[in-house]
């Protein structure tokens, strides 16, 4: 790589993250304001009774909200922030009853302390840590103005009328030696936005991680999703089970008796049995649908054969409503990550098209190579209102994912749009 190129990469670097820096400092700044001033209304509004009904709901946003940083962190950086969360069981009760024994168990959750301190940080060294790469990076376009003739604009030349950083601006000398300071602040940034912006996730991981007792959540966490991929892989051997005794095996033994009874009539009555023939055979047919159907369910041949970016084409090309899918996966992940990957878009989608009223749909997928994740985000265009937990679908694609330590993410406003990110670590052969 030749020096000119070397540079133009690093000043392209240093321009990224200004500008994400600004962007997480104006919108980072504004959601988790917002989101805490929601979650300490909620909380205190619990002895009247009124917050216990909103209170998981707006936990259930600040999750989302610290998740959607985390995936940011690891999507930019490589930085890994766990999920720390605790599930909630599976017999979760509906109603009043269960919305009070949701707030019980999230407001005893030890991660849930850890959002609304993060958010507090946040929307304070955060936002200054988010605001350093994108001041070193813009601030100097002040300076080269004032030094072209916009200290006119604040001042005739005989009084101080503006200052640019520590420079007092009252003439054009004065306006040169802003556009010095620009060129100093321009050099540091060159050289320390990304790191200064790396330094805002670093922040948010030492908050959101626990200091004291991490192996321990971990492996409780780690504990919580083998017993969830235990039993989904009960459950789903059960389902296999009742659909073949349902379907398919009652079709063949059907099959088996009218194979039975052609075989006492073909002497006596060969029109009869003709006619039990051409029923075996339709039944013959039908129980070999039922079967690719069951086999398509436990692992798609496209996905086994083609991989996860064609499977989830093929998926999109079932679906009712108008799907775009942008598909970069330079290899195959494992057939684990792939499988759990597959189905959690699978479930997605089916969420997108029997809740969201969307009329189109997008899905992105996408192997980062730098951080060894890969990103599944999936848009539609619906009523939104979606979120994690409150027995939505959601959760349980969460609990898939977690069995791979991946993040679920998960930003719905009222009205939509909703998007839906997955991401898991994984490398690609």
């Amino acid at each position: 790589m030749d020096a000119s190129s070397a540079f133009g990469g690093r000043a392209r670097r240093a321009l990224v993250a200004g500008a994400r820096g600004l962007a997480l400092a104006v919108v980072g700044f504004a959601g988790s304001l917002t989101l805490f001033v929601l979650s300490v209304l909620s909380i205190v509004f619990i002895v009247l009774g009124v917050g216990v009904l909103t209170t998981p709901a707006v936990l259930c946003l600040v999750r989302s909200w610290a998740n959607r940083r985390r995936v940011l962190a690891a999507e930019w950086y490589g930085i890994r922030v766990p999920a720390l969360y605790r599930p909630f069981p599976a017999d979760v009760r509906t109603g009043l009853v269960g919305q009070a024994e949701r707030c019980r168990l999230m407001l005893g959750d030890p991660a849930t302390w850890r959002d609304l301190l993060w958010l507090l940080v946040d929307m304070t060294a955060g936002f200054v840590t988010a605001l350093l790469p994108a001041a070193v990076i813009f601030y100097p376009l002040e300076g080269y103005a004032l030094a072209a003739g916009l200290w006119r604009v604040f001042t005739d030349g005989t009084y101080v009328g503006w200052w640019y950083g520590f420079v007092p601006i009252s003439g054009q000398g004065s306006a040169f030696g802003a556009a010095g300071l620009a060129n100093a602040l321009l050099v540091a940034g060159y050289f320390t936005a990304p790191v200064l912006l790396r330094a805002h996730f670093q922040l948010a991981r030492a908050v959101l991680t626990p200091d004291e007792g991490e192996l321990a959540a971990r492996v409780e966490v780690l504990t919580q999703t083998r017993r969830d991929a235990v039993d989904t892989s009960a459950a789903e051997l059960r389902r296999i089970e009742r659909d073949l005794h349902d379907g398919a095996q009652a079709r063949l033994v059907a099959m088996g008796m009218d194979l039975g009874t052609i075989e006492a009539l073909i002497e006596k009555n060969p029109r009869k049995a003709k006619e039990l023939l051409a029923q075996a055979r339709r039944s013959s047919a039908d129980a070999l649908t039922e079967l690719r159907d069951l086999v398509r369910g436990i692992h798609p041949p496209v996905l086994a054969e083609r991989g996860l970016g064609d499977a989830v084409k093929a998926l999109a090309l079932r679906l009712p409503v108008a799907t775009d899918v942008d598909v970069d996966l330079p290899g195959r992940a494992e057939a684990p990550v792939e499988s759990a990957a597959y189905f959690a878009v699978s479930e997605v989608l089916t969420n997108a098209v029997k809740h969201s009223g969307a009329d189109r749909v997008w899905v992105d997928v996408h192997h980062t190579g730098e951080t060894g994740m890969l990103r599944i985000s999936v848009t539609d265009n619906g009523k939104g209102g979606a979120s994690v937990g409150a027995g939505s679908g959601l959760s349980g694609i969460e609990r898939r994912l977690g069995t791979f330590d991946g993040v679920l993410a998960v930003s719905s406003p009222a009205g939509g749009p909703t998007m839906v990110t997955m991401e898991l670590p994984c490398a690609l052969s």
